[in-house]
């Protein structure tokens, strides 16, 4: 014991002896400075850079339009990396909306309340008759325009997001456009909301493919694409006659988006008991549809595979929701005894429900406990979106695409941003940006917005790096690798918090 402590003694009085020749405060390591990469344009003139488009050009988000939204809509974002002024048509508050005097006409945004998107509790205070602030224009991102509207004479009579803004009653968002004289422009998601209008609805509007006057379409139609193309390959024409240069995106396949794949076809729990309760009311309807399978056997009128896909069957557990299908055979016309027989079916993995159709399924018809959304009472076709109506918006947004590109490839002046591909890698394996990995997520995935079909901000800032990694390609600039010459994901928001006013 001794002798450790003599070992002891000695390994202190040594340490006394080095502390006399140490300096205990290490010098700070200083960082080594990053190299300044300045940032060449490579002569592009963005002098007066003009966004033409929709709601994601504008800015909309969880919703609505208000002013932060605007602040961090993706052509702000181009304008503060090209150094240039720009102005956009704000709306007087964070809240988003509009009022008619004191009646609200379109309600606040969304906020995450805990458990999913809530309408933010105030009141608008944009009227939607007032004028915009401000008399000349940047953006020219119209909330709902499709693509015809944009060169429609008196769109702003019909748009307050284009009123608030326009030259004149009569004007044309493309003609106020042009008068700014842009020497650079954006002309995106043009041809979106020709489809997305039928998408919202459930597939409630009509494929207009084959009609030619948009002039007898309805809200919720899908845009011919002949219609596009020449509106399309129009406005390019017009904007670059004097020489403007420009990027043109295409269409993703907005079914991707959150608004149709967060609600899943089979949300209804069911237990034994009230399975059995179901069948029960169900099976006058699933025997009538054997009898006719057997009165029309051999003409091929109906099939078993068509009568096994109507049978509706509830089970202990998950189960499919019970919808109206349109495009299933009409037996009454076939036979007027069949009439009483409805196009009824359980949904599959193949059917998209809408984001709204969550807070419908499960709720009673007139307070009655035997009506019930989605079981005892089938949804209507404005919640769903079958495989045949999501066919009819994947053909047409294919041709407006093949439109896109052709134009975009036979017009030097002009560069297409891949936006479609960009969405369709969220929507499967994520994209990283800035080491955050965004999906189509509601709420959690950080692109997509509580709406379910706009951005973020922080979305619209990946949009933004996409257009001026665009640019470099085509026309040899660096962004992508100049100092700041990108937005970063940490600047910008995945949702708003509800105290912004």
């Amino acid at each position: 014991m001794k002798n450790y402590k003599y070992i002891a003694l000695f390994l202190l009085s040594i340490g006394g002896f080095m502390s006399c020749d140490v300096n205990n405060e290490l010098d700070p390591i200083t960082e080594e400075a990053e190299p300044v990469v300045q940032l060449n344009t490579n002569g592009l003139d963005f002098s007066k850079y003009v966004a033409i488009g929709a709601s994601f050009t504008s800015g909309f988000t969880d919703g609505a339009l208000f002013i932060k939204a605007q602040e961090n809509s993706f052509p702000s974002i181009l304008a503060s990396k090209f150094g240039t002024s720009f102005a956009s048509p704000l709306m007087n508050d964070n809240i988003g909306g509009f009022v008619l005097g004191s009646t609200v006409v379109q309600p606040p945004r969304f906020y995450f309340n805990g458990a999913g998107p809530a309408r933010l509790n105030a009141v608008p205070t944009t009227q939607v008759t007032a004028r915009a602030s401000g008399t000349s224009f940047n953006n020219y991102g119209i909330p709902g325009a499709k693509s015809f509207h944009l060169t429609f004479p008196g769109y702003a009579t019909l748009n307050p997001y284009f009123g608030r803004m326009a030259s004149a009653p009569n004007a044309t968002v493309m003609g106020d456009a042009l008068t700014q004289a842009p020497t650079f422009f954006t002309l995106s998601e043009i041809g979106g909301n020709d489809v997305l209008g039928f998408a919202l609805s459930g597939g409630a509007g009509v494929d207009q493919t084959g009609n030619l006057n948009p002039a007898t379409y309805g809200s919720n139609d899908i845009t011919d694409p002949n219609v596009f193309a020449q509106v399309f390959s129009g406005m390019v024409t017009a904007l670059t006659t004097n020489g403007a240069k420009g990027v043109v995106a295409n269409v993703p396949y907005i079914t991707s988006l959150a608004n149709f794949t967060t609600v899943p076809f089979n949300s209804i729990p069911m237990d034994a008991a009230t399975a059995a309760q179901v069948n029960a009311g169900y099976a006058p309807y699933n025997g009538g549809l054997q009898q006719a399978l057997a009165a029309l056997a051999g003409t091929g009128l109906l099939t078993q595979a068509e009568v096994d896909r109507r049978t509706i069957n509830f089970t202990a557990g998950q189960n499919a929701v019970v919808i109206i299908d349109e495009d299933l055979t009409d037996l009454g016309a076939i036979n007027p005894a069949f009439a009483a027989l409805p196009k009824y079916r359980q949904a599959t993995a193949d059917d998209l429900l809408l984001l709204a159709s969550s807070s419908f399924l499960g709720t009673t018809v007139g307070g009655n406990p035997a009506l019930i959304n989605g079981v005892s009472v089938p949804l209507a076709d404005m919640w769903v979106l079958t495989p045949e109506e999501q066919t009819a918006i994947k053909t047409a947004t294919d041709a407006y695409n093949t439109t896109i590109q052709q134009v975009a490839s036979a017009n030097p002046n002009i560069t297409m941003v891949d936006f479609k591909t960009v969405l369709q890698t969220a929507s499967t394996t994520g994209i990283m940006f800035d080491g955050n990995l965004m999906t189509t997520g509601l709420v959690t995935g950080g692109l997509i917005s509580l709406d379910g079909v706009h951005l973020t901000g922080r979305g619209y800032a990946l949009m933004a790096n996409e257009i001026l990694g665009a640019i470099d390609t085509e026309f040899g600039s660096n962004f992508s690798v100049a100092t700041d010459g990108l937005a970063k994901a940490e600047n910008y928001p995945t949702n708003y918090n509800p105290s912004l006013r």
